[in-house]
């Protein structure tokens, strides 16, 4: 994760995957049992273990051969010893690092071949060099970097024994694009010379272009060699892409391979890099403009996950409970419950990264409040909340429940929405904050409305269309680079589909050099070709369009304008609605102002602001609010616009009558249930606080906590509730591991 606009960037990656029993076992489950690898948690650092730290997730990606380049101060352990400081603690161990930069210095400086490179670096227009870090610039990856990469730290992590590898954010800044690297690249991929890409569209387009052509080369060359170097020497070797979401690149004018990998055989699956930095960009909705961060979160987690569901890769849904960017905690904190509640809305998914350096997040200091300068270490109440939050993550299951709302509408985007982003509005084009795509999506999703957001590159793949009803799309901001894919959508329009096409197709882009106009084909705009396939006049006028059993409807204005304007939705969504209705015969399309979801025994609520209505979301029964670090027990949780939930539901705990830890913010091992006693042994970083509640038959005559010295705790703190029979529990954490006894 990156603040992308000072170029400072703390990295957000990691994480967790596997050959994986996924989410067969129960707390009590050994992470020191490396036969049967369970690698549904991880967490990213550049450090060897410390007692500070150990916030036993499953898996432990230690970063980079040299380090994180971010880094203040280098730790001097070689990788081969962070990594083995580990291990040693149980946890299985991955690796990371970056694609488009990192602690290269070697390479740059000519230490690795004899030859400088620091010529390689991204370059803008005014001739700087885009860096990362001192001696780091983000790079231009040519075949020379990628041999290096190969030799210099792939091959030295396998022979290290690492079985997974993640290649983070393959990065190439739209503003970059004027160095002597990319100029011979240019010369190379197009047979003809290098064009500025800021004089008109099409350079821009033909330049993005590349840049995309770059990284995808990149990590097809090093993950096919790390599989084949990995076989040689008996290796499965898993290969992953750290990387944010397509909304978010778009958005901060960077591009990125993003759903082309997901094809390549080489390519194991995905990090959805997703936190309060990316989610927290502003956008237009209603004329205005603010963050959005829940709505933002909710996308681009979306974004990811359909991204790989059709091609069967694994997403690892990530978020972090602070941000790059200076703020106070009890920011940090609103935004962490945001974005944390919009990823396990998607309840298909359940692999997390459950925070990236916790070096940072545990001893690194920041704003104590709003309105004051003083900084200090993560407060006890906070960092009690995040544990219980992700302890929750290594047992929250999979649901064969739907989020709430209307289901069946899917706005279709595609890799070149990151080809039209420009450092400046170009002559008849300009998309303020990704309009052209937040004004199909935010109409609806505020209305309650659970969008699908759906790829073009994986039109081709059957499971692709499940459960569409409605497709959304436009090509005002983003073009299609294979005419196939508009085969695939006739035909399923043509089959029953709804299609609403929003665009005056008059944006400088659509006159770009692509297959539409070239060869054969002679079409002004490429939604002439997709509107010939479905009997369509190219230049047809607003209106509707029967289409074999299905039906076209196209609107002849930009979506900007639907959220860019006050009340600019109005006729957009009247027109969704009645084709969802009528035509796709989907039922009542339903607003309501939030989303709710059951997994297990836990209840997930978001409430939005700026929607139908401004009434609070109720939830009854016998609740634990795991939002709030004191884990009380509730009758009833009022969420109120702008705010998210996370409850347990005592009533829908499975297997009631058994002995068992539910939430807590240490993590559970060596569980022991007698006829009339429960043990175990609960482990945590040093200098946090476990608060705890623990499901019992009855109220314990007896209960002692003790330390790894068998010493007991003075200060622990032990309370009853009957209505609940949970027994709460409060003590210091220990990464050594604090031993609980209960005896009724």
């Amino acid at each position: 994760m990156m603040m992308k606009a000072d170029v400072k960037k703390v990295v957000t990656c990691c994480v967790l995957l596997a050959t994986v029993i996924s989410g067969c076992q129960t707390s009590a489950d050994k992470n020191d049992d490396q036969t049967i690898k369970r690698e549904k948690t991880a967490f990213q650092t550049s450090q060897p273990w410390r007692a500070t730290m150990d916030n036993r997730a499953d898996v432990a990606i230690v970063y980079g051969v040299g380090g994180n380049p971010s880094d203040k101060e280098k730790d001097t352990l070689s990788f081969e010893n962070r990594v083995q400081s580990w291990r040693d603690k149980g946890y299985i161990t991955h690796f990371m690092t970056g694609i488009a930069w990192g602690s290269y210095e070697d390479y740059f400086t000519g230490k690795w071949d004899g030859k400088p490179h620091l010529d390689e670096g991204q370059v803008d227009r005014h001739g700087d060099t885009i860096w990362h870090g001192h001696m780091v610039p983000y790079i231009v990856p040519s075949e020379n970097f990628i041999k290096y990469m190969k030799e210099k730290h792939i091959k030295r992590v396998i022979d290290a024994g690492i079985d997974a590898i993640y290649l983070e954010e393959p990065e190439f800044w739209a503003r970059a694009g004027y160095s002597e690297a990319f100029k011979r690249e240019w010369k190379e991929f197009y047979g003809f010379d290098w064009r500025p890409q800021h004089e008109s569209a099409e350079n821009t387009y033909l330049s993005n272009k590349l840049k995309y052509h770059l990284y995808y080369r990149a990590l097809n060359e090093c993950f096919t060699y790390a599989k084949e170097y990995g076989r040689s020497k008996g290796m499965d070797v898993r290969c992953y892409v750290p990387t944010h979401s397509l909304v978010n690149y778009a958005q901060w004018q960077i591009v990125s391979p993003e759903a082309s990998l997901a094809s390549l055989p080489c390519v194991d699956g995905y990090i959805a890099q997703v936190w309060t930095g990316t989610s927290r960009e502003p956008n237009y909705y209603n004329g205005v403009k603010k963050e959005r961060v829940f709505e933002n979160a909710f996308l681009e987690y979306g974004c990811m996950e359909s991204m790989t569901a059709p091609t069967g890769r694994k997403v690892f849904f990530l978020t972090d409970p602070i941000e790059d960017r200076p703020r106070d905690w009890a920011d940090y904190k609103r935004n962490y419950e945001a974005t944390f509640t919009a990823k396990l809305l998607y309840p298909d998914n359940d692999n997390y990264e459950v925070m990236p350096w916790p070096e940072r997040i545990y001893e690194g200091l920041y704003k104590k409040s709003a309105d004051s300068n003083e900084k200090i270490r993560i407060p006890r109440f906070y960092s009690t909340q995040m544990q219980v939050m992700i302890n929750a993550l290594n047992q929250i299951p999979l649901s064969n429940h739907d989020v709430t709302g209307s289901r069946g509408i899917s706005v279709m985007m595609a890799n070149s929405l990151m080809f039209q982003r420009t450092p400046e509005p170009l002559d008849g084009y300009d998309d303020p904050q990704l309009s052209d795509f937040y004004g199909q999506v935010l109409p609806l999703l505020k209305r309650g409305v659970p969008v699908h957001l759906m790829h073009l590159e994986n039109v081709s793949y059957p499971e692709n269309w499940k459960d569409t009803k409605v497709l959304l799309m436009s090509y005002s901001n983003m073009k299609p680079l294979d005419e196939k894919a508009h085969q695939y959508i006739a035909d399923w329009v043509k089959k029953g589909g709804v299609l609403v096409y929003s665009g005056t197709d008059r944006d400088p882009f659509q006159q770009v050099q692509e297959w539409w106009n070239q060869g054969e084909n002679h079409f002004q705009a490429p939604s002439e070709h997709l509107f010939q396939l479905m009997g369509i006049k190219p230049n047809a006028s607003e209106g509707e369009y029967a289409c074999g059993k299905g039906t076209v409807y196209i609107i002849r204005k930009e979506p900007k304008q639907f959220v860019m304007q006050e009340d600019g939705d109005k006729v957009f969504v009247e027109i969704v609605k009645r084709m969802y209705e009528d035509k796709g015969k989907a039922g009542s399309l339903e607003f309501k102002n939030n989303f709710y979801l059951q997994r297990g025994m836990y209840e997930l609520v978001s409430v939005m602001d700026e929607s139908v209505s401004t009434t609070p979301y109720q939830l009854k029964g016998r609740l634990i609010d795991l939002f709030d670090p004191k884990l009380p027990v509730l009758s009833q949780k009022t969420v109120n616009p702008g705010e998210q939930a996370f409850v347990i539901n005592l009533d829908q705990v499975k297997n009631p009558e058994q002995p068992q830890v539910l939430c807590g913010a240490a993590r559970v091992y060596d569980e022991k249930v007698k006829k009339s006693s429960y043990s175990f042994v609960a482990k945590s970083p040093a200098e946090t606080t476990n608060v705890m509640r623990v499901l019992l038959p009855a109220a314990p005559d007896k209960v002692r906590i003790r330390n790894a010295k068998g010493e007991d705790l003075k200060d622990a703190v032990s309370e009853w509730d009957e209505s609940s029979h949970t027994l709460l529990l409060t003590f210091e954490n220990s990464p050594e591991g604090i031993q609980v006894r209960c005896k009724w």
